[in-house]
């Protein structure tokens, strides 16, 4: 018996629509509802004591409306083993989400971030700082010992179509900051980016640097050079940062948080306006052996600009740093994040390297912040030596406290009425898929720096 026209093009249909989903679920795994992807960021090559410091355009990210449940990253060589902290100090690494016009070059790689003008624009978290940590998430040696996980039945959203203005699509970049300190004269000073071992004058941009600057982001640009040992001869090696990002597909049983980034060198109190510098210098004590203290504590306070429940907390702080912790106007803690020291040479393990910090998974609705309540981010080093160049700053999840719809009702009911396809459409359909697939995978096969690898 003869299948007919119409049976012919139902067997085509399922064939195509199969073999997109099969190339599909080959790239994500998926257990319980929970969608794990495993990228690689474009080749970092480094060479001993050289700074890497990139902003890596249009990455590799779930596309669609979901839930982020958990960001994790680490530096891995070509072969895809993990590299040990005391080789390649993970400075920094920050995903930031934008908007770029569509129809516009898209770079994939610009040494300095871009977004000057009205074909990129971005999309950064809830606050609290006014520039310059616009990331959803960011951490640096402490990757692999910190947990990024967004607890149920929370989510952090992303790709919702309504948010995107016209004209624009989402994308995401990474800037991560990478220093090798092997055969290094002073591996730990090469990491607080001493001025003296870098023996630069100018900042990247050509202009003259302080001389009171001591050290700090300004001399490790990258591109700078670390002072390495005599004699050394220079082995190059390329490496990447292998991020793994989770997910749920977004639905109405989730619910939205939003991302607070607090610095302690925020100025607010003193200006009124958060202008947060992101370093600082802590000195070395001249007191601590008579007081048998050698802590130096440095605080900023602010007012939250929205009531909702904390969901989630953790502290980012450099080698030295002894803890932080955000607090109420009365002294009651909210979240008090600490780090954890490596005690050996194993990768996540590395002695004198800050290989973790301590989170914050406070039971839901237990702890609450009102709108406008002042609140005191403290972060502590030890002042045994002098430390340049040290970050404090505290990452929060919070669940908004609103009855209000982010958008009016007849938008979802617009978005909702989708009209039943007809043959013809749904056969055109899953053709484009198809389409799209090949020559996406063309467009794999010829470039040079993104890599995917399986979960």
């Amino acid at each position: 018996m003869s299948l007919g026209c119409q049976g012919v093009v139902f067997l085509l249909a399922i064939a195509i629509f199969a073999t997109c989903a099969q190339n599909s679920e080959a790239r994500v795994s998926i257990e319980n509802g929970l969608k794990t992807m495993v990228y690689l960021s474009p080749k970092i090559t480094q060479h001993q004591g050289s700074v890497s410091n990139k902003f890596y355009y249009d990455i590799e990210f779930p596309k669609g409306h979901i839930a982020i449940k958990s960001f994790n990253a680490e530096v891995v060589d070509e072969a895809g083993n993990p590299v040990p902290l005391h080789e390649t100090y993970l400075h920094h690494w920050v995903a930031v989400r934008y908007y770029q016009r569509i129809g516009i070059e898209d770079k994939k790689y610009k040494g300095n971030p871009g977004f000057l003008g009205s074909d990129q624009i971005i999309a950064g978290n809830a606050g609290i700082c006014s520039h310059g940590l616009s990331q959803f998430f960011g951490l640096g040696s402490e990757t692999r010992k910190t947990s990024t996980r967004v607890p149920d039945p929370y989510g952090i959203e992303v790709g919702n179509p309504l948010e995107v203005p016209s004209g624009y699509e989402e994308k995401w970049m990474l800037n991560i900051h990478a220093i090798d300190t092997r055969g290094t004269v002073d591996p730990m000073g090469c990491t607080e980016c001493r001025c003296n071992l870098y023996n630069v004058t100018n900042d990247k941009y050509g202009r003259p640097i302080d001389p009171n600057y001591v050290g700090g982001l300004y001399c490790c640009y990258d591109g700078a050079q670390c002072k390495v040992k005599n004699g050394l001869e220079s082995v190059e090696r390329n490496l990447y940062l292998k991020y793994t990002v989770k997910w749920v597909d977004w639905s109405d049983s989730i619910v939205p948080v939003k991302i607070f980034i607090f610095d302690v060198t925020d100025t607010w109190e003193k200006t009124g306006i958060h202008d947060c510098l992101i370093e600082y210098d802590v000195e070395q004590s001249t007191t601590g052996i008579a007081t048998n203290d050698y802590t130096s504590s440095k605080w900023s306070s602010v007012r939250f600009p929205i009531s909702g429940d904390v969901v989630y907390g953790v502290a980012h702080q450099h080698s030295g740093g002894i803890g932080s912790a955000l607090y109420r106007k009365d002294g009651g803690v909210i979240c008090s994040s600490k780090p954890i020291y490596g005690k050996g040479n194993d990768v996540g393990d590395e002695a004198g390297y800050i290989v973790g910090m301590s989170t914050c998974y406070p039971e839901p609705g237990s702890v609450k912040i009102a709108k406008g309540e002042t609140l005191t981010l403290e972060s502590n080093y030890s002042s045994e030596d002098s430390h340049i160049g040290v970050m404090g700053l505290f990452y929060i999840l919070v669940a908004e406290s609103t009855s209000e719809s982010n958008y009016p009702d007849q938008v979802y009911e617009e978005v909702l009425k989708v009209p039943i396809l007809s043959w013809g459409l749904a056969v055109f359909g899953l053709a484009i898929c198809a389409a799209v697939l090949v020559a996406y995978q063309r467009r794999r096969q010829s470039e040079d720096g993104y890599q995917t690898i399986a979960a």
